[in-house]
């Protein structure tokens, strides 16, 4: 079974975490592995990868004329590839030396149609103690109550999931749409859609191993509490607008709210009495705030998309 991973890069600026991130593609232990780069409309960039990794037989480069965005760029680098299955990681991120291997056992052992892992922190300026882990997925990580074990989940993180490439072909890919629809460039979400409507074709969701790790960097300006705050808002908005592409269901956010309201909140409570931490407080704090935030998003994509 031969894996192709799809990596878009577009800037100058992130060219070294992009060259971190396609040299841990190519030193997966699975060795059937293709990667494929596509750059997004910016020559620069095209010419310093073709510098870095055109002379490899296992790696397919190609440049957009324009930029078209990642969602469009995705789904060039997946036609582009020749796999049995299609993964996509970002360029801000650094795959385990297993996670191709760990996403082919999936495949073999599980039968899945869809695969992916565990998104793991890498914290470049320190990790703020306020953040509490319920609310990791804000910075692009797996959050506390994702999921118990391996097991099928609705979608997982756009930096560590994978499809069979006949599926990711038949469902059309991602829908490009998502990233600009009335001109808003902060709504998210392409693969809860893409993975939305596989349910609905295909009655199955994403096979989730938290053993295929990806590692997610968490720069410093993400970790500030006005970023966090405003990338609260914007996801409650996208959550509410993906509804408007594809019926996703909300099962999901139903028990991320019950986790947050019946346990994690009553259990960061008795902590906070027994040993009276500061930033246990805080991190109390930020779960009502980021709580709220994502609520008045939702409400205001309801007025938005009527």
């Amino acid at each position: 079974m031969k894996v192709s991973v799809v990596v878009c890069t577009y800037t100058l600026d992130m060219y070294e975490h992009f060259h971190e991130a396609a040299d841990s593609v190519l030193a997966q232990t699975y060795d059937d592995i293709e990667l494929v780069v596509v750059v997004d409309g910016t020559p620069e960039v095209y010419d310093r990868v073709v510098e870095d990794y055109g002379d490899r037989e296992d790696t397919v480069i190609a440049c957009n004329e324009e930029n078209v965005g990642l969602l469009a760029s995705r789904n060039r680098g997946a036609e582009l590839a020749s796999g049995d299955v299609v993964a996509f990681i970002d360029d801000d991120a650094v795959a385990d030396e297993a996670w191709a291997e760990r996403l082919v056992r999936a495949y073999e052992e599980e039968d899945a149609i869809a695969a992916g892992g565990k998104m793991t922190p890498e914290w470049v300026a320190g990790k703020p103690s306020f953040l509490p882990e319920e609310f990791y997925w804000l910075v692009g990580v797996t959050h506390r109550g994702f999921a118990d074990g391996p097991g099928e989940v609705r979608n997982t993180f756009g930096s560590n999931i994978s499809f069979r490439a006949d599926v990711f072909a038949e469902l059309g890919g991602f829908d490009v749409n998502i990233g600009g629809r009335k001109g808003d460039k902060n709504l998210q979400g392409g693969e809860t859609e893409l993975c939305a409507r596989m349910r609905e074709e295909y009655g199955r969701g994403v096979w989730y191993d938290p053993e295929a790790e990806v590692a997610h960097k968490v720069f410093e300006y993400r970790t500030e509490f006005r970023w966090l705050v405003d990338r609260a808002f914007w996801q409650g908005y996208s959550k509410r607008a993906m509804e408007s592409f594809v019926d996703s269901g909300r099962r999901e956010e139903r028990t991320f709210l019950n986790q947050i309201i019946l346990h994690s909140v009553p259990e960061r409570l008795r902590s906070l009495i027994i040993d009276r931490s500061v930033s246990e407080s805080e991190r109390i704090f930020c779960i009502f705030v980021f709580t709220l935030a994502v609520g008045l998003g939702y409400l205001y994509a309801i007025i938005d998309y009527q």
